[in-house]
Parts: C-alpha cells; structure tokens; sequence
C-alpha cells in the first residue's frame, strides 16, 4: 500500500493538473508498445537445463523527457508490480535492480531511471521439464512519469524459454547484469538514535566513493527528502540518514551509491550498535582523494619493478639497463621510447578495460591473459623474443641495438605483461578507476604507467646514475644470449599457462604454434648469415601454417580444475562464502591466477605449506580459493565489492564475520599468526 506521503504526492499532482487524464491512461494501457512512454520487452538469457535457473530481462526504455521507477520509487511515485503466467511448476524469483537515480522535484526524492534499463528475474525451471521451447509471460503494471505528467502503463510481454541445451547467451545480458550492484557479504548494522538512523556498512578504506547516496529499500523508514550525511572510518562507512516517525527496524536492505558512475553496492543491516568514534565527517576525512589516489597508482607502477609479476620481462629490462651506459643522448632517447611504449601499453589496456566494462563484460584488470587466443599470441612473441636473444636471427627492434624502437617494444611487452598483478598502492587506485569519470580513470592509469617506467626514465637523464653501470663492449654480445634464458623460461610458463587456461589439448596446438614460429626463424636466420634476403615465400607459408592451428585452437579448449593444493580449498562462490561463514569458524579467502606470479611466490612462501594447514586444522579455518585464470563474473564482482580490481587479494574472516584484507604480500608466518590468535569455536557445519 502506498504510505500517506505518497498518496499525498500523487494527490498534488493531480490537484495541479499534472496527471494524465482517465481516457489517456486507458489508452496507455493498451498492449501496442508504441503507445507506451515507457515501452518495455522481455528477454531470456538463454537456453536451460531441467532443474536450473536462468535470467529473464524486462528491458525499459524511457521516452526522453521520461522516467520509470526503483522497486521503492521515494516519496511519490509507485513501483512495479508483474503477474507471471507461466507453466506449472515453474517459479519466478526475487526481481533484481540496477542502481538508481535520484530526483528531486515539488519538495519530493523520488527514485527513477531516466536513460535504458532492465530489471533481471530469476526464473527456475522444475526438474521434470519438457526439452524444447516453452512460452512464458508476464503482465507489467508500472509508472511512468514526465516533469508534468504521470502515466499509469500496463506491457503484456510474451517470450520463449528454451529448456535444453541447444541456443546461444544473449550478449545483452552480460551488460544489465554489470548494472545490477553486487551485494557484499558481510553485514551492515543499523541503530536508531535520536531523530536519525545510522547504518554502518562494511567498506574498504580504499574504495573510492565520490558523492554517495544510500537508498533504502524497504518503505516507511527514512525520509527521502532530507540530507544523508556520511562518516568514514578503518574499513566502515556510516550513513547517518533521517528517521521517519518513530521507525527502529531490527533489519533493513538497501543499495550504496558510489557518485554519478552508476555503479555501487547491494547490503544489508541487522540491528545492533553504530558509533561514530574513530570516524571523522566524510568531506574532512582521509578517504582516497582524487590527489591521493594519483600519487598511489605512482608509486604502485614504481613498487611493480620489484615484484615477481616482472620476471617475464627481465631479459628485456637487463638489456635495457644494459643499453643505458651508452653515450648521453642515446640514452635519453632510448628512456622516451622505453616510458612511450610503457604509457601506449597501460593506456591502452586502461581504454579496453573501461569500454569492456562500460558494454557490459565483467572483467578487471587481468582481462588480457584471461583469453585463451591472447595466451597464444603472447606464447608466439615470446617464443620469437627468445630466438631473437639467442642468435637465431635477427630483429632490429628487439635486438639490443640503439634503436629507439627496441626500447619502444621493450615498454609494451613489459607493461602488458607485468601490469595484470596489482601490486601495494596499485589496488585502491585501480579499483577507483572503475568507478570514477573517465578523464579521472585514464589519468590514474597514466600515472600507474609513469611510476611503472620512472627508474629508466632516471637512468636516461641523472647521468651519476647512468655512470654507476658497466660500460657498454663486446660483453653485451654474450650478455644477450645469455638473457635468452630467463626468456625461454618465460616461454615455458606460458605454454604451461595455455595447460591451465586451456587443457592439454589446446597447448600441444600452441606448442606445435611455436615449433612452426622456431622453424620459419631459423631459417629466416640462416638466409641473413648468408647474406640474402629472408624469403617471402617461406615467411608466408609459416604464417598460413599458424594462422590454420590458430583457427582450430578454439575448438580444443577444455575446462581445467585448479589443483587441489595442501590446504585442499573450497572453490569460490558466493554460496559457498556465504556457508563458510554460516558455521562461525574463521575463515580464509583468497583470489590467485596461473599468470599472477606474485600470487604464486605468496602460495609457496605462505599459503600453501604443511605449517599452515595444521595451523588452519587447529583453529578451525576454511579455506576458500578463487581462480581468475579464466574470466569468472562472480570473482568480478566480489573484487569490486572490495574496492580493487585486480589480484593477489587476502581476505579473513573472523568468528564474528568481522572482515580484514591483508596485505597483498605475505609473509610466512602471516596465516599462521591469525591461526593462533583465532579462538577456538565449535563449528556449525562445513561447506560443500
């Protein structure tokens, strides 16, 4: 039922003549979408089996001048109501929201989608469901308003479920579901105090926050109207919003806005004690300021030069290092270029991440090694890089040479390769990327890419440090060949990483890719020792030759499961997160890649040890380990959650559900600290 307020609004609208008069909403109410000022269709995601679940879309596209409704409009307004008609036994969920707008008009907020969106329901399909395709509908009553008129609509929407598994995904839905607010998992506390109601929300101190706005979800509870103040302290926000009447709810829901991007947050609050010490106002308080969060994407670009995510590109920085001791100008030159090729490369992955993201996909920072067909082409380069060091032939641009080109490629490979490991400074800058304006994000990226080349930028112009490197001599000739090695190791976990991203099937093809690739330069080698040209011919035919497995590679691309490993995890999921804390043990989380090297120098020094699994065993703890090798939305969006964008992140849990994120490099004895200092609890159960 709508409350007094909002009968009292529509009222208004109605006494000054800003209604649509009876026979005009007849009339809207009519079936022909045309007529509608806010038309809407239905949409299935795709195909699905007996027993399971799949997406439904009502899709909105508000007339300009237009806008359509949050499941809690605000003060004025109404919400959607659908009515199914669908088969028996088959059952609509809980409708799922993007985030929304707010408007302020005639002394009302009200809560409104201006621009195109869907609304995603759940439907489950019972287990003993006929294959094929299967009619499904949905009567939908909702309204539609202008600055001067509010329309009550009605859309009949038919559409086909294919139960089975023949049908493709349709792509829009990856886009609306990014919309919709990921919820966090821990829980948020609510108090009543004075005229006010706090709620205190679990929140990284990293998350970049912009001009927030909480919307609540249930009706009757705050008064829309009034300003929301905002408190930030270690890991927490608190929003301190006005009372309606006497409202103290034991629980609510809502969603956290984060500015004007459209992204933001689903949670929910319990009862239970909100104070504001330790928190200062949020415009005075050390929350990531723009300034901030440019100086820390800096210094996280200086910080991944030490990091095991650049052991891919050593060979190519020691020749770099190597070229510096070369004459004064050579080496400014070469230091331009190296910064150039650094800056094009995170740019550049900044853009496509940005636009990925903006049509929809659900991917972070690690998107480029994430594909298969990329894990291919960056197994050919590096394959030809290391011929290239050894000898075999020869590349002018790679080739150890004062060309500035050489130094130029050097800064690509080495950003694409390394940057996918978010390092200390880098995780809040980038996760604030996402969700910022996006000259903003792209500035942040260009600070990451400038810390990222800032030590071969000084080697190029403070020449007290350039005279502190050898000389350059006939030692840079072997000093390359023996650079061939690191590369060639390099070479080997890639193809090791087309194992785990693709199944052995898909690597013997990338293998048979490089042996084709180490063939054709060989013999492009042997013509140049020759003095001849390298043939056309042949560099054609190899090229047909890669191309072809290329084509096939694709179809050979097997689902590999992550090793068990000494604490035999549980895979990640939100159930399973969800369970695990459910039973009141402690409970440790973290997120890691087969290309994610720091990760994997965290797992061997103190994740995955004996010491560590009879610590966990003793205290209780369950283990939980997300794989992002592949793309997964679900790792995605609890990342996000978080306030950060790429890996390695730690998280633990304690008895209370109370969360902290760790450092993103551990020590050995890390783990088995928060083991020991765990009270002992009795378990309520274990996830499967």
């Amino acid at each position: 039922m709508m409350t007094v307020v909002r009968l009292m609004a529509l009222a208004l609208l109605l006494a000054c003549g800003l209604a649509q008069p009876a026979s005009a909403q007849v009339q809207a109410q009519a079936p022909a979408q045309a007529q509608l000022r806010n038309p809407a269709t239905l949409a299935v995601e795709g195909p699905v089996l007996p027993g399971e679940t799949v997406e439904v879309a009502i899709a909105f596209a508000p007339r300009e001048g237009w806008h359509g409704y949050w499941f809690n409009p605000g003060d004025a307004g109404k919400g959607m109501e659908l009515r199914w008609d669908l088969p028996p036994g088959w059952r609509a969920g809980e409708p799922r929201y993007p985030v929304p707008e707010t408007l302020f008009a005639f002394g009302f907020m009200n809560h409104v989608y201006k621009s195109p969106y869907a609304v995603l329901v759940p439907l489950t399909v019972p287990a003993d469901a006929a294959e094929g395709p299967t009619l499904i509908g949905v009567r939908a009553e909702y309204l539609a308003c202008s600055d001067s008129l509010c329309v009550r609509e009605t859309a009949e929407l038919i559409g086909n479920v294919v139960v089975g598994a023949d049908g493709r995904r349709d792509p829009r839905f990856a886009r609306w579901e990014a919309k919709i607010p990921p919820r966090i998992d821990a829980t948020a506390r609510v108090e009543r105090e004075g005229e006010t109601l706090r709620i205190a929300i679990p929140l990284p101190q990293t998350q970049a926050l912009g001009r927030p706005h909480v919307f609540i979800a249930e009706d009757g509870l705050v008064q829309y109207g009034e300003q929301q103040a905002f408190y930030r302290g270690e890991d927490r926000l608190v929003a301190v919003l006005a009372a309606k009447g006497d409202a103290n709810p034991s629980s609510l829901s809502g969603v956290l806005r984060f500015g004007n991007s459209g992204r933001g947050i689903a949670f929910t609050a319990e009862r239970g004690p909100v104070g504001l010490g330790s928190t200062t106002p949020l415009e005075a308080s050390n929350a990531p300021s723009i300034g901030w969060l440019f100086l820390a994407a800096f210094v996280g670009g200086i910080v991944l030069n030490i990091l095991p995510c650049v052991f891919p590109i050593l060979s190519l920085k020691a020749l770099h290092l190597a070229r510096a001791g070369e004459s004064e100008s050579a080496a400014r030159r070469d230091a331009l270029a190296y910064t150039g090729g650094v800056m094009i490369a995170v740019l550049g992955l900044g853009v496509l991440l940005l636009a990925l993201r903006a049509g929809g996909e659900q991917v972070g920072w690690a998107f480029q090694l994430q594909q298969p067909g990329i894990v291919l082409a960056l197994l050919v380069l590096v394959t030809a890089i290391t011929a290239n060091l050894a000898g075999v032939f020869e590349l002018p641009t790679l080739a150890g040479r004062r060309q500035a080109s050489g130094s130029f490629a050097t800064g690509l490979l080495a950003a694409f390769i390394a940057t996918p490991c978010t390092g200390p400074f880098m995780a809040a800058a980038l996760g604030a990327a996402l969700i910022l304006p996006t000259q903003y994000a792209l500035g942040l990226f260009a600070a990451l890419g400038l810390g990222f080349a800032l030590p071969f930028l000084l080697l190029g112009f403070v020449p007290a440090l350039r005279s502190r490197l050898p000389r350059p001599g006939g030692w840079m000739a072997h000093f390359r060949r023996w650079m061939a090695l690191p590369m060639g190791v390099t070479a080997l976990a890639v193809l090791w990483l087309a194992v785990r991203i693709g199944g052995w099937p898909f690597a013997a093809i990338g293998l048979a890719i490089a042996l084709v690739v180490i063939a054709m330069l060989m013999g492009a080698g042997r013509r140049q020792r020759g003095g001849r040209p390298v043939g056309g011919g042949m560099i054609a035919g190899g090229l047909a030759v890669v191309l072809a497995l290329a084509v096939v590679a694709p179809r050979w691309i097997d689902e590999v499961e992550a090793d068990a490993g000494v604490l035999d995890p549980a895979d990640f999921s939100e159930a399973t997160l969800a369970q695990a804390k459910a039973t009141g043990r402690p409970v440790f989380l973290w997120f890691t890649a087969d290309w994610c090297l720091t990760c994997k120098v965290n797992e061997k020094v103190a994740i995955e040890r004996e010491a560590t699994r009879d610590a966990f065993a003793d205290a209780g703890v369950i283990a939980i380990r997300g794989d992002w090798t592949r793309s997964n939305p679900a790792i995605t969006r609890y990342l996000e959650s978080k306030g950060v964008a790429g890996i390695p992140l730690y998280v633990w849990i304690d008895r209370d559900g109370e969360e902290q994120v760790l450092p993103q490099v551990l020590g050995p004895d890390s783990l088995i600290d928060l083991a020991g200092a765990s009270p002992k609890t009795p378990a309520r159960g274990t996830p499967q």
